[in-house]
């Protein structure tokens, strides 16, 4: 029998960008279950404190029938930037593309709203620069609801 690797973990919290409590279920490596240990696998669209790779603890849920996030116990470094476009007929695969080239993937919920992971090798500054731009031209709305420590230094170093 092939040994589970990954489980869907349920993420309940309140979203800034939706303005309610959302639920969001995300893939995650299991790191010790007995432990509930994970480490998370997806980009997370509607804004926990969570990035990629982060190191958290969740138990299982009677009610809910599958694994809850409890809290986070190690930081990856990296973090997540949700992106709503505000302009019609505008192609968002043109900034997920420009954010691939600077080594940041995204995944998109639909045509107007995804979610890119800036990891931590990556200057977020760069990042910063490329979406304000965006947005001084009214095309996108960004949010940063999950910021490491070191892309807050990438943006006083500039």
């Amino acid at each position: 029998m092939e040994q589970e690797t990954h489980k869907k973990i349920l993420f309940k919290y309140f979203s800034d960008y939706l303005d309610e409590v959302v639920s969001e279920t995300m893939w995650a490596e299991i790191i010790d279950l007995e432990k509930g240990l994970f480490k998370l696998d997806n980009i997370p669209f509607f804004g926990p404190l969570i990035a990629t790779d982060d190191i958290f603890y969740a138990e299982y849920d009677e009610t809910e029938g599958k694994f809850m996030h409890k809290k986070t116990i190690q930081n990856s470094g990296n973090s997540i930037v949700q992106i709503a476009v505000l302009e019609k007929d505008f192609d968002i695969e043109i900034i997920r593309e420009q954010l691939k080239e600077i080594n940041c993937v995204s995944e998109a919920l639909n045509t107007t709203f995804f979610a890119a992971e800036i990891v931590k090798d990556v200057d977020y500054s760069q990042v910063r620069s490329l979406l304000s731009e965006y947005e001084a031209q009214e095309i996108i709305e960004f949010a940063e609801p999950c910021l490491s420590e070191k892309h807050r230094a990438d943006l006083l170093k500039n």
